[in-house]
C-alpha cells in the first residue's frame, strides 16, 4: 500500500496535542494507523512534547495538555491494538465496525450511494460512506473541516486521486465533486465538523432528508 495523501502538518500537530474534535480525531487516528510516514511524524511530535513537559515545573504539569480524545477513553492512535477482525478496518475504529466492512448495515441515500453513521460522542459527525464505481457525489462545499479516509476502492476529485490509506483534507474554502473509479465500491471513513453545503436544489433536499 502506497499512501500519497497525508494529514496536513497542522492537523497532525493538533491531533498529537489532543486538540482535534472527536470525529476528526478518529479519522486522523485511523490514517496514522495505516500510514508509516505519519506514525514517524507522530513519534517525533510526541518526543518534542515529552521534552517540553519535562521542562515544565511540577505545578504546570498538572495543567498540561489533555490526552487526545479517544473512542473509549484512550488515545485513538493506540485503540484496538490486538483487535483486527477485518484487515481493512483500522485498529482505532475496530470497535465501531465490529463485524468488518462487509457486515455494515448500510443506509441508502441515492442511486449507488449509501452511508452508515458511527456512534461517537463529541463534536462533529463520523460515518462510513459507500459509493458504487463510476458514481459521483454532488458538488459541495464545507461549513468546517472534513477528513475523508479511503478504506476500500478509490476516488478522484479536483485535488487528486485517493486510494486506500489516503486522506483528503478539506475546509470551508474548498468545494469539490468526488467521483469513484472503476473497481470495487469505494468505502470511506468521513468526519465532518459541520454540515456540507450543497449547491443544487435536489442535493440540498437530499441532505435535509438524510440529516447531518
Amino acid at each position: 500500500m502506497t499512501i500519497t495523501h497525508h494529514l496536513d502538518d497542522a492537523t497532525l500537530m493538533s491531533f498529537a496535542a489532543g486538540a482535534l474534535p472527536a470525529a476528526l480525531s478518529a479519522v486522523a487516528a485511523a490514517h496514522v494507523d495505516l500510514c508509516a510516514r505519519c506514525r514517524r511524524e507522530m513519534a517525533a511530535l510526541e518526543r518534542v512534547g515529552e521534552a517540553l513537559m519535562a521542562a515544565l515545573p511540577a505545578a504546570a504539569m498538572d495543567r498540561a495538555m489533555p490526552s487526545p480524545p479517544g473512542l473509549a477513553g484512550e488515545s485513538p492512535a493506540r485503540q484496538g491494538v490486538g483487535e483486527m477482525p477485518d484487515p481493512e478496518v483500522p485498529r482505532p475504529i475496530v470497535r465501531l465496525v465490529p463485524g468488518g466492512l462487509d457486515a455494515v448495515g448500510w443506509r441508502w441515500l441515492g442511486p449507488g450511494v449509501w452511508d452508515h453513521p458511527l456512534p461517537l460522542a463529541g463534536a462533529g459527525k463520523l460515518r462510513l460512506l459507500r459509493v458504487a464505481p463510476g458514481r459521483s457525489v454532488p458538488e459541495h462545499g464545507h461549513g468546517g473541516a472534513e477528513l475523508t479516509l479511503v478504506l476500500r476502492g478509490s476516488f478522484h476529485d479536483e485535488t487528486g486521486r485517493y486510494l486506500r490509506g489516503d486522506v483528503a483534507e478539506l475546509d470551508e474554502t474548498m468545494a469539490h465533486q468526488p467521483a469513484t473509479d472503476p473497481g470495487p465500491d469505494c468505502i470511506c471513513l468521513v468526519a465532518s465538523e459541520k454540515p456540507e453545503q450543497f449547491s443544487g436544489l435536489i442535493a440540498r433536499q437530499w441532505q435535509r432528508w438524510r440529516g447531518f
